[in-house]
Order: structure tokens, then C-alpha cells, then sequence
């Protein structure tokens, strides 16, 4: 390629260093995560599922937690399909009984914890404006998304201390970041989310312990699809994106830079994946 009588000039030098640099980082990327123990909370279906492919195919060692046993069994023989390594833990997030199982049965099957990825939650059509929402939706919610991210912290976080430190990844919403109309209840949870993300990034970072949540809007999983086949108020909000709607693989691969060390001194952010919507 280079003649030795006439070395390459200090120019083409740097630029072919640079290219296999660039080459250097994406290897390093694709494989950003060997050697890591990453548990993802319902990762039967939807962005969870997309995040256990993805999270294994970068090197991760996968624990699966659904209370959906058929459908985290599935996400497992996916991740064992692509060659990675993942056990099933099925799990009510909502149960601190099941958190504290599912994280000392992963801790004991892989050795260890280094990033926790607190996935589960949802909504439903009982959701509504504040004068109509039936309280037993407001805590349905509430148990599910903001006391199922606090189990979540409070069992796994000493363990990725343990660990020498790691990453959190907590769910939050666009909706958090805006008014929407007659989803209080989801708002609320999610909105807890995003503080609680906050205040955990302050108080771990000592630890090494990074803490962050994304904030999705409309998102093309199974449930979401069902709930805009029902929703004018979601129609109405999935019509202002700006550049289309996310596909589940849109918001795992922001999940996936969070859980490596790529994003090391990004914490305690509240970053959308919403096609624009926030500012539209």
C-alpha cells in the first residue's frame, strides 16, 4: 500500500489512523457489554424483548423477567438462537417477594449484576382525565411502573455495588415531559419515574452506579398497536411525530448505549426517543 521510498505524508497518515480507530470503536461497540450480567424487566414482548437480543448480541449475559412465563420463555430462545446466554425469571415487578427472587436467582445463576433495566410497566384504556380515572387504575399504575422501578433499584442496586458499579436504565415517557390529555394516572407513575431517576443518580454515583430513564412516546409494540386502534387522544399524538413512529428496536438501541461503558459520564438524564413529539 505505502512504498518504503516514499513514506505516506503526515496527512494520509492520520486519516487511515483515524479510519482503523473508527474500525477499533464500532468492534468495540458491537461487543460493548462482554463480559456484563444485564436483567431486563418484561422482556417477554415489545421493547424489552428487543433489548435482551440486542444487549446479547453485544456480549451480555441475559436474565429474562416477565410474569408471562410462555412469553419471557420465548425471549430466551431467541437470545440462545443468536448464540447468546439467557434464564427465564418470572416476575411480578409489583411483588417485592418476586424482585427480591428474581434478583438473587440471577445473581446466582450468572455471578453477579452489572445493569438493570427497569422495563415493565403500561397503561390501559381505564386510564382518563383526573375526574374519571377509577382509582383502582391510578394504583394499578402506580404499582406496576413507579413501585416496580423502586423494587427494582432497591434489590439490584446493592448488588451492582457489589459489582464494582454498573448501570440503570428506568422507563419513563414522553408524557412525563408534556401535558397530555386523559392519561393522568400513566403521568403520574411515569412522571415519578423521571424524578426518582434523578434523585437514585445523585445518591449512587459515588458507587460508580450510573442511573438514567428514556422517555419514549408512541412506540409500535403489540399493546401500543391496540391502543391506537382505540385511542383518539394516541392517534392524535402518534400524527405529530415528526420523522415516524419507533419501532421497539428504536429505544433498545438508546438502552443498549446507556448500559455500556460508552455513555460513562452521561447520569441522571431523562432522554426521548419520540420522533420530535415533545417539541412539536
Amino acid at each position: 500500500f505505502f512504498s518504503t521510498h516514499n513514506p505516506p505524508s503526515p496527512i494520509l497518515s492520520g486519516l487511515v489512523g483515524s479510519e482503523m480507530c473508527i474500525r477499533d470503536r464500532w468492534g468495540e461497540a458491537m461487543k460493548s457489554l462482554t463480559g456484563k450480567v444485564a436483567l431486563i424487566t418484561g422482556s417477554g414482548s415489545g421493547i424489552g424483548q428487543s433489548a435482551a437480543i440486542l444487549f446479547s448480541q453485544a456480549g451480555a449475559k441475559i436474565s429474562v423477567a416477565d410474569v408471562n412465563a410462555k412469553h419471557g420463555t420465548e425471549t430466551v430462545n431467541l437470545v440462545e438462537a443468536n448464540g447468546g446466554q439467557a434464564l427465564f425469571v418470572e416476575c411480578d415487578v409489583s411483588k417485592p417477594e418476586h424482585v427480591r427472587n428474581m434478583i438473587s436467582t440471577t445473581v446466582k445463576a450468572f455471578g453477579g449484576l452489572n445493569i438493570l433495566y427497569n422495563n415493565a410497566g403500561g397503561s390501559t384504556m381505564m386510564d382518563g382525565p383526573v375526574t374519571e380515572a377509577p382509582e383502582e387504575e391510578f394504583w394499578r399504575v402506580i404499582g406496576l411502573d413507579l413501585y416496580g422501578t423502586f423494587l427494582g433499584c432497591k434489590y439490584a442496586i446493592p448488588e451492582l455495588i457489589k459489582a464494582g458499579g454498573g448501570s440503570v436504565i428506568n422507563m419513563s415517557s414522553n408524557q412525563a415531559l408534556m401535558g397530555i390529555a386523559g392519561r393522568v394516572c400513566y403521568t403520574a407513575a411515569k412522571g415519578g419515574i423521571a424524578s426518582m431517576t434523578r434523585a437514585m443518580a445523585v445518591e449512587y454515583g459515588s458507587h460508580k452506579i450510573r442511573v438514567n430513564a428514556i422517555a419514549p412516546s408512541v412506540t409500535l409494540t403489540e399493546r401500543v398497536k391496540k391502543l391506537l386502534e382505540q385511542s383518539t387522544e394516541i392517534q392524535k399524538q402518534a400524527e405529530r411525530h415528526l420523522v415516524g413512529l419507533a419501532e421497539p428496536e428504536d429505544v433498545a438501541n438508546l438502552a443498549l448505549y446507556l448500559a455500556s461503558d460508552q455513555s460513562a459520564l452521561i447520569t441522571g438524564q431523562v432522554i426521548s426517543v419520540d420522533s420530535g413529539v415533545t417539541i412539536s
